[in-house]
């Protein structure tokens, strides 16, 4: 039986970008553009009568804006909702707003040479759209790529050798991840151990991320740089032009940057990050990997486990894509599967029946 395609509408003031949209889609066995719009208005009556999968959505439009049309959908017909639109890297504060709203991901639009620009972007836009329609309908998105790489290409597995027991925790998350983040890290202790973060998120939005959680959190968080002390009441994001590593000077945790080959399609890669955790830390550390599409964080977290780390996967019922943590459950490396906002207290509650939450300063 032939599988439906995934409609996807195009919202844009540009004849431009809508034309160049549609040719993207349409080139996709598994995707359809059923109709582009110049604004939010005539958006409105497609929507109605075309009974799209997936919104892509611009930001400055006219009649009305971007992030106002998306409040009023998410109130009145909530359904998913792509952005794609050169604010998403001019104004990061627009985009995790739109993120906040509902939107499931985003796209930064090319700043010159558009058609072109936007060629180069086509996988990851066609990507982003398959997994705006399983987040929102709960169908089974289009199988990705082979992936070629595993976190061998960055670094090799091998058995921790522990010089301390300072503990630490390690975050993964891929789609949804950014608001699945902030409710973690918002209700970690001041005292928490330090944390380390892998989001898929591109380059030069992973700064503003770490800035816009430095204002809610109780701990400080930042933009990871290399061979900085990991410290207790600190989270450390991943820049989206690296791998994120755990090392180790003597006894003290160390963040590690790599600039090596994509992992499962992703530089920052989870797995990456997890394995470092495995190797470095092993039982000492605590891995939580949250919503997203595909596998990448799969193989890093089965590697903690074994190395006797406790490890924590975000439950469908919270996700916004019930991918990473429903591979990783399978493959079994996940210790316990808990709703969202359960994670942050979990965290703190397990790490104290350890004996510490972090007494090193």
């Amino acid at each position: 039986m032939k599988s439906r395609k995934i409609k996807v509408l195009v919202i844009d003031d540009s004849a431009l970008i809508r034309a160049v949209m549609k040719e993207i889609i349409d080139r996709e066995k598994d995707l359809e553009c059923v109709g582009a719009a110049p604004d939010p208005l005539v958006a409105r009556e497609m929507i109605k009568s075309l009974d799209p999968d997936v919104l892509t959505l611009d930001v400055e439009m006219p009649k009305m804006d971007g992030l106002d049309f998306l409040e009023r959908l998410m109130r009145l017909r909530p359904m998913p909702v792509l952005m794609v639109s050169t604010l998403t890297e001019l104004g990061s504060d627009i985009t995790f707003r739109a993120l906040e709203l509902g939107a499931v991901d985003f796209v930064s639009k090319p700043k010159l040479d558009i058609a072109r620009g936007m060629e180069e972007y086509a996988i990851q836009i066609t990507d982003k759209i398959r997994a705006a329609a399983q987040a929102q309908v709960r169908k089974t998105a289009a199988t990705r790529a082979p992936e070629k790489l595993s976190a061998s290409a960055i670094l090799h597995s091998f058995a921790p050798r522990l010089f301390s027991t300072e503990k630490i925790v390690v975050i993964g998350a891929s789609t949804g991840g950014t608001e699945a983040i902030k409710e973690i890290l918002t209700n970690l202790p001041a005292d928490a151990p330090g944390v380390m973060v892998t989001q898929h998120m591109p380059e030069h939005f992973t700064k503003s991320f770490a800035d816009r959680l430095n204002t809610l959190c109780r701990i400080s968080v930042k933009e990871a740089e290399h061979n900085e002390r990991v410290l207790p009441g600190h989270a450390y994001i991943a820049p989206g032009h690296s791998h994120l590593l755990l090392g180790r000077s003597g006894t003290n945790y160390m963040t590690r940057l790599d600039q090596g080959d994509l992992v499962n399609r992703h530089r920052p890669s989870v797995d990456v990050l997890f394995r470092s955790a495995a190797n470095v830390a092993g039982p000492n550390a605590l891995g939580i990997i949250l919503t997203g599409m595909g596998k990448d964080g799969v193989q890093g977290m089965l590697e903690m486990k074994k190395a006797g780390a406790h490890t924590i996967a975000q439950d469908e019922a919270s996700c916004v894509v019930f991918g990473m943590p429903k591979e990783a459950i399978s493959a079994g490396g996940v210790s316990e599967v808990l709703p969202l906002k359960k994670i942050a207290y979990r965290t703190v509650e397990y790490l104290e029946s350890r004996g510490q939450r972090n007494t090193r300063v």
